[in-house]
């Protein structure tokens, strides 16, 4: 359902999908979430929005490095109640349903990041990361003999890394 024209609607809308997810997003979550999955907000009108909700001090960025995490702040919050009644309530409904549905799977993805690349001997290093919003937790570059063994792990990092950390953290810490 997208809201064409109606900046004030659209801000409202980011800080609601902020204030239902409970977790800091990333620009890059926020657009899928708004504009590639739902539709909610226009994407070229979405990260303009972004940068005014930050400057307003609505959301901050909670990172201390790496790609930027932003959460909804207290001001952010009051304005949202304040102005909640002028997100229709239809919006309102479907943007709780999908987060409810969703939340864990986008806190997932921004968490366990992967990446690979081809080294000059043709091996591959792939580079996987756990990151919290005030630092990365665990990062790993591990070297692969091909191609298909780079993509293989770089597929599987987002379900195997909490146990890839686990083990790790058993081994090395008494």
């Amino acid at each position: 359902m997208l809201v064409k024209g109606d900046a004030l609607v659209n801000k409202l809308i980011l800080l609601f999908v902020f204030d239902k997810m409970e977790v800091p997003l990333s620009e890059n979550t926020i657009l899928d979430m708004c504009c590639s999955s739902n539709g909610w907000i226009n994407y070229m009108d979405c990260k303009p929005l972004l940068a005014t909700l930050l400057d307003h001090s609505f959301i901050y960025n909670v990172s201390s490095g790496g790609e930027p995490l932003y959460s909804i702040t207290p001001d952010g919050r009051i304005c949202l109640a304040d102005f909640y009644v002028q997100i229709p309530s239809s919006l309102r409904e479907e943007i709780s349903v999908f987060v409810k549905n969703n939340r864990a799977k986008y806190r997932k993805r921004q968490e366990c990041v992967a990446d690979y690349y081809m080294n000059k001997d043709g091996t591959y290093t792939v580079y996987l990361k756990i990151l919290e919003p005030s630092q990365p937790m665990l990062e790993i570059k591990l070297v692969v003999p091909n191609r298909q063994t780079a993509k293989d792990v770089y597929r599987k990092w987002e379900e195997k890394a909490g146990n890839v950390y686990a083990g790790v953290y058993d081994l090395l810490v008494d």
